[in-house]
């Protein structure tokens, strides 16, 4: 084979491979978009009477979820199966502020922690490690570090909103995520480094608790929870 005929076929490895990232990039799009919505919408949570229209948000989040799992089948028909990790930088962005999604849906709806297997039924992705469109673990687990921080925020309006209980349930909450990821060894450097930040989140809302507490509120939230019963 001749060097011209060495680098024509150098040269057709590069054309399509370039055909395909242009393509996932198009499918990849059409995510963001969705997920920016998506955050739109969940950020209602955030205002004055927000607390008391989360049943009517979460709805909304989960019917836009459908959108997403056409969304990620379109996606999965742009790449060979076998060569996941060769494109997942284009995805992975998006997917792990749509995992951060899911999980604040999950929480919101029953305040507890969605698991990988829920998470990967929510955005119709595989669960299982293997070839083909799947739910890589630092993905599942950068969208639990941002849940975190989203909650830390949700911790501060909610008692603006007057819900002074909350607080408290958030920080269980987040403590219980944080001695879940002591429990890891994270080598990655992004995931790492997120991770040194959740210690910022739970002070933030240990302080909100701590501020209820002393100003008598939590003890008023408590008496009037009964008072409605």
């Amino acid at each position: 084979m001749s060097t011209t005929d060495i680098f024509a076929s150098f040269n057709d490895y590069l054309t399509q491979d370039h055909e395909i990232r242009e393509e996932i990039r198009l499918s990849v799009r059409n995510l963001e978009q969705t997920a920016r919505e998506m955050l739109a919408v969940l950020q209602g949570v955030h205002q004055p009477s927000g607390i008391k229209e989360i049943p009517s948000l979460c709805k909304k989040s989960r019917d836009m979820f459908k959108i997403v799992r056409t969304q990620y089948e379109d996606l999965a028909t742009k790449f060979p199966s076998d060569q996941y990790y060769r494109f997942h930088d284009h995805w992975r962005f998006v997917t792990q502020r749509l995992t951060f999604l899911a999980a604040f849906t999950v929480y919101l709806e029953t305040e507890k922690l969605i698991t990988r297997e829920e998470m990967s039924e929510l955005l119709g992705v595989k669960f299982d490690k293997g070839d083909g469109l799947h739910l890589d673990l630092e993905d599942y687990l950068m969208g639990l570090l941002n849940l975190a921080s989203e909650l830390s925020r949700m911790a501060v309006n909610s008692v603006t909103a007057g819900e002074y209980s909350r607080p408290s349930r958030i920080a269980t909450f987040v403590g219980e995520l944080d001695s879940g990821f002591r429990l890891l060894n994270l080598k990655n450097d992004s995931l790492r480094k997120r991770f040194d930040g959740l210690k910022y989140d739970m002070k933030k809302v240990e302080e909100v608790v701590y501020d209820v507490s002393i100003r008598g509120l939590l003890a008023q939230d408590s008496t009037k929870t009964k008072e409605e019963k």
